[in-house]
């Protein structure tokens, strides 16, 4: 049985994952930063090795990849573990897979591991989650065989969102490394601004119907869209009460609404495309947006370990993967509509 790295693997997301890489037929190795949380999850996981290893430690982040096929990094804030782990996994020669939604930390990993993952004929894969990776794999599909388009457009129809701890902190360092502006990507490149953000309509499908949502509500897909296609224009939106969810600091962490683990949370993802005059449009619609990132993690492991990839070095869903093809593979989890 191949084993798989799962860095960060008793966070909220990271338990996520290493069921899933159960159930896939892999066995996971748990691995990441606090010992005493990994040995708490290898408790209740039966035969599951751990191997602790913080990210200032490369002889013990070896260790923890030694023997392992790929790595899934679920810790953050990855603007402090993805580049240690993508070293780790540099020298042990395998894929490596994470699940950022951090703009800037996807920046740093395209534009300082772009070169050294090519030449090592080896796949980095940032921001495979829900925001970023899925937002990318629908607008490559609806796009088909075209690269380029005047707008992207990405509107987010969550009827919640409760935060998890990570998802804090690492919004916290972004919030650090930007001094407190947003950002936006807008005449083909990353604009950091001082004004208050749009608020607007969007037409969502039914059932969810018109929604009030926060313009320039930048996620992970403003890196990855325009990182493989030529788009000047990429916008993302977010309804308004997932917006003030994760604003509150009360705002309580997922809890669990089936036996699975996953919460009662609902998702809509609608895309619009504008291209010469002519309008594509793609959604996905499903539960829990942190359970539905192992699903999209794994089976991005899953496809570049069995050789259906279309590109080497640091690369983004909609760049490496058939997209289409993988959406329909997400079935039992997204239900995915592609109309022009």
């Amino acid at each position: 049985m191949r084993e798989v790295a799962v860095y960060g693997a008793y966070g909220h997301t990271g338990r996520f994952v290493v069921a899933e890489l159960r159930a896939r037929g892999y066995r996971p190795v748990l691995t990441g930063r606090d010992a005493e949380k990994l040995k708490a999850l290898a408790a209740t996981e039966d035969g599951l090795e751990v191997r602790p290893a913080a990210v200032d430690d490369a002889a013990a982040l070896d260790v923890a990849l030694a023997g392992t096929v790929a790595v899934v990094n679920c810790a953050g804030p990855f603007a402090e573990t993805a580049a240690p782990v993508i070293e780790a996994a540099l020298r042990a020669g395998i894929p490596y897979v994470d699940v950022a939604a951090e703009i800037e930390a996807n920046v740093d990993t395209i534009a300082r591991y772009a070169d050294r993952a090519r030449e090592a004929g080896t796949v980095v894969v940032p921001a495979m989650a829900f925001y970023g990776g899925l937002g990318d794999l629908l607008v490559t599909a609806a796009l088909g065989d075209r690269t380029d388009a005047d707008e992207v457009h990405v509107a987010y129809g969550l009827n919640s969102w409760h935060p998890t701890a990570g998802t804090r902190v690492a919004g916290a360092v972004s919030r650090r490394r930007r001094e407190g502006r947003r950002v936006r990507y807008s005449g083909g490149r990353l604009e950091y601004r001082d004004d208050a953000a749009p608020t607007l309509t969007w037409p969502f499908p039914e059932p969810v119907g018109a929604r009030e949502v926060i313009g320039e509500f930048s996620m992970a897909d403003i890196v990855t869209v325009p990182s493989h296609l030529a788009v000047p224009e990429v916008r993302t939106y977010m309804t308004v009460e997932a917006a003030r969810d994760i604003a509150s600091p009360d705002t309580p962490t997922p809890s669990a609404a089936d036996e699975q683990g996953r919460s009662d949370q609902t998702f809509l993802v609608d895309v619009l495309v504008r291209r010469d005059g002519v309008e594509h449009r793609a959604t996905a619609r499903g539960r829990d947006i942190y359970a539905v990132t192992a699903p999209l993690a794994v089976e991005a492991v899953d496809r570049i370990l069995t050789g259906r990839t279309r590109a080497t070095g640091v690369a983004t869903a909609g760049r490496v993967f058939d997209a289409p093809d993988f959406l329909r593979a997400l079935s039992e989890h997204l239900t995915v509509e592609l109309s022009d």
